[in-house]
């Protein structure tokens, strides 16, 4: 217990330290949104098809995502699931397929939680992303755009989305 504690103190300097290196040479691309990867809690997206219901508002037809759930030796591997055991004390990701996921140059990431988690934090931020967006409340130097919605809301968080990513020409 003790170590999962000094574990997710190291992880949080460890993303400070990358979040400051990373805020000033982030920059917009031009082009228009295409593939789309969502990063949130399996406890959301077994109540709400995320996937699906983006998709559809946004007009994009592969969207890839990946939830974060608690670690449990019973579990099966999930090519759509990470726990804490897969990231090390470096900070990086050690599941392969999560890992790739990261490295895909998506044109947009959305982090789809509204709590403080370094562990979902620190994906988003090592996603090499072109565009991010997520809640307001969690980190306002992470995402481009933050939309200020419930969670359970999630067709008044698409068609806010929709709408600022029609203003800035995305769409």
């Amino acid at each position: 217990m003790i170590f999962k504690g000094l574990k997710h103190t190291v992880l949080k300097n460890k993303f400070d330290t990358l979040l400051a290196q990373t805020e000033g040479c982030r920059t917009v691309p031009l082009h228009k949104i295409q593939s789309v990867g969502i990063i949130t809690l399996e406890e959301i997206s077994s109540k709400i098809d995320l996937q699906k219901e983006i998709g559809a508002m946004l007009g994009v037809r592969n969207v890839k995502i990946y939830n974060l759930r608690k670690f449990s030796k019973t579990d099966e591997f999930s090519y759509k699931h990470f726990t804490e055991k897969d990231i090390n004390w470096k900070g990086k990701f050690t599941q392969t397929s999560f890992q790739v996921f990261l490295e895909e140059p998506l044109d947009l990431i959305i982090g789809y939680f509204t709590t403080k988690n370094i562990l979902l934090e620190t994906a988003v931020l090592q996603s090499k992303a072109q565009f991010k967006v997520g809640f307001s409340g969690i980190n306002p130097y992470l995402y481009e755009i933050e939309i200020s919605e419930k969670i359970e809301n999630i067709l008044a968080f698409t068609s806010e989305l929709k709408r600022y990513l029609k203003i800035i020409n995305k769409l």
